[in-house]
């Protein structure tokens, strides 16, 4: 019969104390650290050791001295730089001394923290709870179950535990007080976890400048820990209309400024961004990131510091130590934009039209329409009334297009808004359609079917051919306009004519209509409407107007936003409250009147929609005509009186 042979090939602490004349006992306390054993015969056993390629057992020098050299780190999202830095701080200070460093993730879940930490600790000899989500009682409960343990950016009073904790209150302090020197008086606070103690500090920070400085409002939202959530919050952030952001840390900045960037929102001059933490990507994001540096990598190796201190029973650790942040200012953040709308309770009275102080017109006068730069300007007398600009230098992701703005009333207030933080493809009084057969004119995002409003390379553009003053009527502006889809190719052609008279002493009409002509083929017209988003059915000649102190909606059937929007009504009209003054903009529609898009609450705007839950089709060939005649008013119309002046221009 063959004889079957094993081949132990690992050197074992036997193998060792024969080859050095000594006990396997004298073996384990030299590979131990251990000082009681003579030095002669430590460097003997060692120099074995090395020659036989000892490695000592983890497991069994464990059981042996009672200890397995690693430590756990607890953190509740390990993807976070912050806590990334941490650990290697952690990590590069233990191990001078032999530890190794365990990770558990708890995935912003406080509910799953003290099950991960006990079954952490359970494998090691100590732990590292970072910025613990759990709440106070049931952090109280957990600590003496898994002493040794030490608390990052987390305290708990009463309890005898090591704690380093960041200053965030001073920090938020830091950044509102920054961004009010800056002019920013609106500023919204992208909240963090709802569990975030350090979120709660930054809030308290918030709260104290706002005690000192009744100018200034900080609106909340609700934001999160990661790039998605700041990404997902653009559209709420515009909403807010703020001049500044602060992110509950980097990451949900760096969410923002990518959804700002795909927004056409320039930082810092539409709109301040800045964080907290100052992680290593946040100098070298688009712009540069302002935020508050905190010691992340020496957070670990304090932590260390006092973990070593409880696991050597001759140190002794401290109870609390605090670290200052400090703010680092960066390109992300500027002066507040002039001529943003304040929130109302720092609203102040606001500043002259820039028709004040010029001479009333004099008896003959006429409305005219004359060159003003590089632009068209309406003069009634010594009054500009309104200014055509080409727009040929807007972004291409904005749909660059001819747009009337400013349109003042006869007594200088204007009622149209030009780039306005919430959606700065919004032109004054332009046409702008969503898509015409897949080219979008309206500028910003697109809406797709199952995905929401995405940012595509589909942005065309409208470029003048001719724009003539009639030498014989010069109260008409004639405007031969191509439209050229996002690949440069002429799409469609418009003829474009604008008209203005006097009505009354306090109110002149501005009439623009617009022929589409189908000449290159067959247009299909839709909106995000009929690509299944309801109620968003715009397009078409659209009249953006700035916000107020106070905005209502009238129209045939009767006051609100809600008959208003998606009605067939005649006519809508605006009335606004700009500080002192009051203002009526009445639009008529005056042929078969189209539904309207209307917005008042969320942004005053509205214009007559070309496919409101249909796609319009104009057959090769073909034309199509759209347009309004607004009156606009220098006193607050009732219905009655709306309908009216609605009657006398339709």
């Amino acid at each position: 019969m063959a004889s079957v042979s094993t081949r132990r090939d690992q050197t074992t602490i036997a193998d060792v104390a024969t080859a050095a004349g000594v006990s396997r006992a004298t073996v384990s306390r030299v590979m131990n650290g251990r000082s009681t054993v003579d030095p002669e015969i430590t460097e003997r056993v060692r120099r074995v050791a090395t020659e036989l390629s000892y490695r000592p057992s983890n497991v069994a020098r464990s059981l042996s001295i009672g200890r397995t050299h690693t430590i756990a780190l607890v953190v509740p999202d390990l993807g976070n730089p912050v806590f990334q830095q941490i650990l290697r701080g952690v990590t590069t200070a233990a191990a001078p001394s032999g530890y190794r460093v365990l990770v558990a993730d708890s995935a912003e879940d406080p509910s799953e923290e003290a099950a991960i930490a006990l079954e952490a600790r359970l494998r090691c000899d100590a732990l590292v709870l970072v910025s613990p989500r759990m709440p106070d009682a049931l952090l109280a409960d957990l600590v003496p179950q898994v002493t040794p343990v030490v608390l990052v950016n987390r305290s708990l009073a009463g309890a005898d535990v090591p704690a380093l904790v960041v200053d965030y209150a001073h920090a938020a302090e830091q950044v509102l007080e920054h961004l009010v020197s800056l002019d920013h008086r609106r500023v919204v606070y992208l909240a963090g976890p709802a569990g975030s103690t350090s979120d709660a500090q930054r809030r308290e920070g918030l709260r104290r400048v706002l005690d000192r400085r009744p100018d200034v409002e900080v609106v909340e939202l609700l934001g999160g820990s990661d790039i998605a959530a700041g990404h997902a919050a653009v559209d709420e952030v515009l909403a807010a209309r703020p001049t500044a952001v602060i992110a509950f840390n980097d990451l949900v900045a760096f969410g923002l400024l990518a959804g700002l960037n795909e927004a056409g929102v320039a930082v810092p001059a539409d709109l301040s961004v800045a964080g907290f933490d100052d992680i290593d990507l946040a100098r070298y994001a688009t712009p540069s990131l302002t935020t508050v540096a905190v010691p992340q990598a020496e957070l670990g190796r304090h932590a260390w510091k006092e973990l070593s201190a409880l696991i050597d029973a001759n140190q002794g650790a401290s109870h609390a130590t605090r670290f200052d942040p400090s703010l680092e200012v960066r390109a992300s953040t500027g002066p507040a934009p002039r001529g943003v709308v304040r929130s109302q309770a720092a609203r102040t009275e606001p500043r002259a039209p820039e028709t004040s102080g010029l001479a009333a017109p004099a008896p003959g006068d006429v409305v005219r329409w004359e060159t003003d730069g590089d632009a068209v300007g309406l003069r009634y007398g010594d009054l500009r009334l309104a200014r055509y600009q080409q727009g040929d230098r807007l972004p291409q992701v904005h749909a660059p297009r001819s747009f009337l703005h400013p349109v003042h009333t006869l007594a200088g207030v204007p009622l149209t808004d030009s780039g306005p933080v919430d959606h700065r493809h919004h032109y004054g009084v332009s046409v702008a359609v969503p898509d015409v057969n897949g080219t979008s004119y309206w500028g910003g995002r697109t809406f797709v079917t199952d995905v929401g409003p995405t940012l595509l390379p589909n942005h065309g553009r409208q470029l003048s051919r001719a724009l003539i003053v009639d030498p014989v009527e010069p109260h008409l502006l004639h405007d031969r306009v191509r439209w050229h889809d996002e690949h440069g190719v002429p799409q469609l052609e418009e003829d474009r004519r604008l008209d203005a008279w006097l009505l009354d002493t306090d109110a002149w009409v501005l009439d623009w209509s617009s022929t589409l002509r189908a000449e290159r083929g067959a247009l299909v017209i839709g909106s995000p409407a009929t690509n299944g988003r309801p109620g968003a059915g715009y397009g078409g000649l659209f009249w953006r107007l700035p916000i107020a102190a106070r905005t209502e909606v009238l129209s045939a059937a009767g006051a609100g936003e809600e008959l208003a929007h998606g009605s067939t009504s005649p006519w809508v009209a605006y009335v606004q409250e700009h500080g002192e003054r009051r203002t009526t903009l009445v639009l008529v529609q005056p042929g078969e009147p189209l539904p309207w898009f209307v917005r008042a609450a969320e942004y005053p705007g509205t214009g007559p929609a070309l496919a409101w839950e249909t796609p319009r089709t104009v057959p090769a060939g073909g034309t199509f005509e759209t347009g309004v005649r607004a009156v606009l008013v220098d006193r607050a119309l009732d219905l009655d009186e709306a309908a009216s002046f609605a009657g006398r221009v339709r």
